[in-house]
């Protein structure tokens, strides 16, 4: 990569920027989650390449800027690693890397203990950054911005339960999913341009519960999500497939029972 970003390297990654390589990294993430999805371990192989190549690359124009190396990166990481792991790599180790909480490092093959470890010592982590004046005070702050809006609304969600505001039950966000509904239904009724704001909050909102909703089931809605779009994409294959003229011709009570033919079919055919 230093080859590549130097004098008489490649002009294309010369030219490139933080931001204007944002958008390979999202793209190099999702094709890391194909390559999971579909046990495509080779691929896999290739694809995690190429998401490293992303960490390269960002550290690399960091360097050329001044800012950090890939070697302080690493450091960083590895002194992350053993601050958070003072069950693997001791107490006094743990102390060294910086960690300032008072955790029981003997957890007792317990994985719970060790998530608790860990946010006791993050907590620990962002109160010196607080004393330090390097970021506000507000436990959601450690919940990036830059995340997909599913993964942050259940990652916002998942922090302020720990302050105790959350439903005690899914059950009970069933009741609230109709409230949202309904208000996403008025403000659509409307037909007003000008409120088209109010539409998009509205349906902020319901999917912000919808998310929500998947957290308490401990089910991932990104996962949820990207599952019902493989689905879709399988049926509409298979009705495409399946019709004797093409789809555009067909009418809606058509089409309706033509999906319905495809479900079961598909269905039986995973059962087989």
């Amino acid at each position: 990569m230093a080859r590549l970003r130097a004098p008489g390297g490649c002009p294309w990654d010369r030219e490139q920027s933080f931001d204007s390589i944002r958008k390979y990294t999202l793209e190099e993430t999702y094709e890391v989650f194909d390559a999971i999805e579909r046990r495509d371990f080779s691929h896999l192989a290739e694809e995690l390449g190429d998401l490293l190549l992303q960490v390269l690359f960002y550290a690399e124009m960091a360097a050329n800027e001044g800012h950090f190396t890939i070697a302080e990166v690493l450091d960083h990481l590895n002194r992350k690693l053993v601050r958070r792991h003072p069950h693997v790599f001791g107490e006094e180790a743990s102390r060294m890397a910086g960690n300032q909480a008072v955790v029981d490092a003997d957890v007792d093959g317990s994985a719970a203990n060790v998530l608790r470890n860990w946010e006791d010592i993050k907590a620990a982590e962002r109160q010196t950054k607080n004393a330090e004046g390097q970021e506000k005070s507000s436990r959601l702050d450690d919940v990036q911005r830059a995340l997909p809006a599913l993964a942050e609304a259940a990652k916002l969600g998942a922090k302020a339960r720990k302050a105790g505001f959350d439903w005690p039950h899914w059950r009970d966000l069933l009741p609230k999913l109709a409230e949202e509904t309904a208000e996403l239904e008025a403000e659509a009724a409307a037909e007003d341009p000008a409120r088209q704001s109010a539409v998009e909050a509205e349906l902020g909102d319901l999917l912000f519960t919808v998310v929500n909703l998947g957290r308490h089931l401990d089910v991932d809605a990104e996962m949820a999500l990207r599952g019902c779009n493989r689905r879709f994409r399988d049926r509409f294959r298979e009705m495409e497939l399946s019709a004797d003229k093409p789809l555009e011709e067909l009418s809606a009570p058509e089409l309706e029972e033509l999906w319905a033919q495809v479900k079961r079919k598909l269905a039986t055919r995973q059962e087989a």
